[in-house]
């Protein structure tokens, strides 16, 4: 499709009614140029395709589809192959409702335990969100239909969301908020990507330059088409020039009219305009060229993938040689959610089933299974009866299975939790479950981390999170041994909310939220702070055991432009065959720009049978080394040595190793009279220009003559060494005497700023 020679032939008219909506769900077409009309549907864990009565809160009725486990849990799988297979399923079904684009994944950062939609974000750490959401992205265009990377950026919280203006450094936004979708829009390469309500220092996002054109377009090679989150748009025009081609749902044809007089007024560039529908154009024509004549679908396949990925996905946290439990012996079944499992959140999201597995039916294939209701989750009360009747089938039980987790009216989009609590009715069950039983395993079903103060009471609990319509099977799966656990967390469990870095300063005042914790988010805080933990990030445990061994560099230094290769090898030390997931963290091991103690930069998913051992490779570049440098506004890696770090979580390294990092230019110091004389000092060269007049500070605060002894000795050495190195230039006014004017300061400054070009 020749798509300049097509918008040569649109009116104006026609171009600017390509940059609104048609309704909820679809674009506009240009019949008479054959430009069809194309849905797009909201996602990422299932296909919402909603036929009449839309909404974007996941009220109304959507069509039949699968629902996988969300972002959550989908994460903790650490596994990219699984990952791409569930977005190819999308594809598939996308591909048979004849759905052009659909609106996810999620990329933001869990920057707290609160924020209401984390189920449906990846991570707290930018590396794994940015490689899960890559190949979430590449499974579903392998089927040729879009994606929507969101929310671009800093969306990390549901309250006051539409209004709330973000305050962070640009390190910070770098480092944590933008580096996932970095790697996901330049790994991925998704078609669409769709904005963040929220401002970003002040700008809308949908209005913002600098996000949507400076950094997505022209530094990351963005080449699909930007559109908003439904109702994001707050100036039409404004949102245009700023690089924004998609204003989702229908803004009505008032705002065609606006956009044809901001062009007939000379407000608006109509190339600006022709870009923005090119780029819709490319999209769509990839999407309606590529229709599959029969979609490869089936709703049964799809299910028994779904199970497969929420087996992936769970976390053993805990297990004092319970599991896996044996089919015979009495079993009690406790909890509202064994027989109704909570497998997804509200909002956007919620995915109309096509089928649903229940832990309780699907047990009762494999074991004779009791079962007791406990609690109610639509309302945070005691039932007595229930109570009662609970403890006494776990008090006649062998083992009791506790089915907890948080109810829908505990997280979803669109608000934001107060608390990390379970509700009050589960944690007095589990109390008194256990007051009558010494051999209890919780089976959890949540979006985001709670707070877990039973934990030393019971004998195991399995981290389901929000496992997808096939959450029961994949539950028994686990607990009966048909499989290993083998997922780990993609965010910290704290001991207590109190203990998150953002606590003091979520959600923020009014429509004000400042990210002050700065690059210090998840297990970076954690870590920095030597904080005890409940699990930590990358923890999760198995029906087997690893050891990690021989730990191979392929060299001891690494030229800035070249590759360091590192295996390692991993033996199953088990009876069991099971998939282990191995990480490396990179430590600065040198003095220089502060850091986080470790940084995630690798992970591997493998499988090792019993007995035997595997090679895993990883490969780093200079960016795993890096950090954002705000003056050169580029990811610059220091020169010195670094740890590489291999471990079985961020708290349980295994194996490490040095390598030292060569080859990056000096970084230049932008001299004014404001830099102090140590770091004028560092500039190669600078002695030959200011050596003079350090010679004459020295003197001035050394006070002695020659062959004279400082009364203080070593320490008023050191003293007026540290005094002199952390003066700013602009005070040796005061101190060298007449001679150091302010025109000579500024000689001194231009002939430092110029040795350094």
């Amino acid at each position: 499709m020749d798509i300049n020679n097509l918008i040569s032939q649109m009116t104006l008219e026609e171009k600017a009614s390509m940059l609104n909506g048609l309704d909820f769900w679809h674009l506009k077409g240009v019949e008479r140029l054959g430009i069809p009309s194309v849905m797009v549907s909201d996602g990422p864990h299932g296909l919402r395709k909603q036929a009449e009565s839309a909404d974007h809160l996941g009220l109304n009725a959507s069509v039949p589809a699968p629902a996988f486990p969300t972002a959550a849990g989908l994460a903790c799988s650490f596994d990219r192959d699984l990952v791409n297979e569930v977005g190819q399923a999308l594809g598939d079904i996308c591909q048979e409702e004849n759905v052009s684009v659909i609106l996810g994944p999620g990329a933001n950062i869990k920057r707290s335990p609160l924020c209401g939609r984390n189920f449906e974000y990846f991570s707290e750490d930018p590396f794994l969100t940015g490689e899960i959401a890559a190949a979430h992205i590449q499974g579903v265009q392998s089927k040729n239909v879009g994606t929507s990377l969101k929310h671009f950026a800093m969306n990390n919280q549901e309250h006051r969301r539409m209004s709330t203006s973000v305050v962070c450094d640009e390190r910070t936004k770098r480092e944590i908020y933008l580096a996932g979708f970095e790697r996901a829009v330049k790994k991925g390469k998704p078609w669409t990507v769709m904005c963040s309500y929220n401002k970003i220092g002040g700008v809308y996002s949908s209005e913002n330059p600098r996000l949507l054109t400076d950094i997505l377009v022209k530094e990351w090679g963005f080449d699909g088409y930007t559109m908003t989150d439904w109702g994001a748009c707050c100036d039409h025009i404004a949102g245009i020039k700023a690089g924004l081609n998609l204003s989702m749902p229908s803004l009505g044809d008032a705002a065609d009219r606006q956009v044809v007089e901001a062009v007939r007024s000379g407000k608006l560039d109509e190339a600006v305009v022709d870009a923005a529908v090119a780029r819709i154009l490319n999209i769509l024509f990839r999407f309606t060229e590529n229709r599959a004549k029969n979609p490869e679908f089936s709703l049964g396949v799809q299910h028994h993938l779904s199970r497969k990925v929420a087996r992936e996905s769970a976390v053993l946290l805990k297990n004092n040689g319970i599991l896996p439990l044996a089919s015979k012996g009495s079993i009690a079944f406790i909890g509202a959610f064994a027989e109704k499992p909570r497998y997804q959140g509200g909002g956007s999201s919620h995915i109309n089933a096509s089928e649903i597995t229940s832990a309780l039916q699907a047990a009762r294939s494999v074991a004779e299974v009791r079962y007791a209701q406990g609690f109610h989750t639509d309302r945070d009360e005691v039932d007595e009866a229930l109570k009662a009747e609970a403890v006494a089938l776990a008090q006649q039980s062998d083992v009791t299975v506790l089915f907890a987790g948080l109810p829908d009216s505990f997280e979803s989009e669109g608000f934001d939790r107060t608390h990390m609590r379970l509700p009050s009715c589960q944690l007095d069950l589990i109390d008194a479950i256990c007051a009558v039983s010494g051999k209890v395993v919780v089976v959890l079903h949540n979006g985001s981390p709670i707070e877990l103060p039973f934990a030393e009471k019971v004998q195991a609990i399995l981290e389901m999170y929000l496992g997808g319509q096939a959450v029961g099977g994949a539950t028994v799966d686990l607990l009966f041994g048909a499989v290993s656990p083998c997922g780990k967390l993609a965010e910290t469990f704290p001991m207590r909310l109190e203990d998150n870095p953002s606590y003091l300063y979520f959600p923020g005042d009014g429509d004000t939220v400042e990210y002050r914790e700065g690059l210090y988010v998840g297990y970076r805080w954690y870590d920095a702070k030597n904080m005890t933990v409940r699990y930590p990030f990358g923890y999760g445990l198995s029906y087997t055991t690893f050891e990690y061994s021989n730990l191979r560099l392929s060299g001891d230094t690494l030229p800035v432009d070249g590759e360091l290769t590192v295996t390692v090898d991993v033996t199953n030390t088990g009876r069991v065959g099971a998939k282990e997931i191995v990480q490396l963290y990179i430590a600065s091991a040198h003095k220089g720009v502060s850091r986080p103690v470790q940084e995630l930069k690798g992970f591997e998913k493998v499988y090792v049978a019993p007995g035997k051992t595997e090679t895993v490779t990883f490969k780093l570049c200079k960016r795993a080394f890096s950090y954002y440098n705000v003056d050169i506004a580029d990811w610059y890696a220091e020169n010195g040595a670094y740890e590489v770090r291999i471990g079985a979580s961020s708290r349980d390294i295994r194996l490490t190793a040095l390598v030292n990092v060569t080859g990056s230019p000096a970084l230049p110091v932008r001299v004014t009279g404001d830099t102090t004389l140590g770091d004028i000092r560092s500039i190669p060269g600078a002695e030959t220009v200011i050596g003079p007049l350090l010679q004459q500070m020295a003197q001035v605060f050394g006070g002695q003559g020659e062959g004279e002894e400082n009364a203080m000795g070593e320490s008023g050495d050191a003293m007026m060494e540290a005094m002199i190195g952390y003066m700013p230039l602009h005070a040796l006014k005061s101190f060298a005497g007449e001679t150091f004017t302010d025109d000579a300061m500024r000689q001194m400054i231009d002939a430092l700023n110029a040795i350094q070009k």
